[in-house]
């Protein structure tokens, strides 16, 4: 029951998250590349964002990188503990922390002008969140399979 609530209530946060990048990037490359280095020169934006500083740019990469790999390696093991094919428990527990790399390095390098890694960063944040969904249909296809019923004896 424990691990069930645990990573039913991290995918609500990790819902969350999506919602929140939705709605700042409205999941297009240039609301990506506007996010972090602003877009005062277009007059016609329906809201106006400005450059992030380097400290903003620190502070995001780096609780993002911290906060993120975690719970990726705590959904690793968990996956490692799912009856799975050994070669999808590889994939499942690697590939996350892989696109969390290529994601919050490629915000970095948006945000130093490399506009284009916008759709780098795009593809991996889908790869990511593909793992996710993958991972956690594994771990509650596991739960419920594993469930044994409770006794009060």
């Amino acid at each position: 029951m424990l691990t069930g609530s645990f990573v039913f209530v991290l995918s609500i946060g990790f819902l969350g998250g999506l919602l929140f990048v939705e709605s700042t990037t409205s999941m297009e490359a240039q609301g990506v590349v506007e996010n972090y280095n602003g877009n005062e020169a277009d007059s016609d934006a329906e809201e106006m964002k400005f450059k992030k500083s380097e400290h903003e740019m620190l502070n995001i990469i780096h609780t993002h990188l911290l906060s993120i790999s975690l719970i990726f390696g705590i959904v690793g093991l968990l996956v490692f503990g799912t009856e799975s094919p050994i070669w999808l428990k590889r994939v499942l527990m690697f590939e996350p922390l892989l696109s969390v790399l290529v994601t919050f390095g490629g915000i970095y390098l948006i945000w130093c002008g490399w506009n284009w890694m916008s759709w780098i960063v795009m593809l991996s944040g889908m790869a990511m969140t593909l793992s996710y969904i993958v991972s956690i249909i594994l771990i509650f296809k596991t739960l419920i399979k594993k469930r044994s019923p409770i006794s009060d004896s």
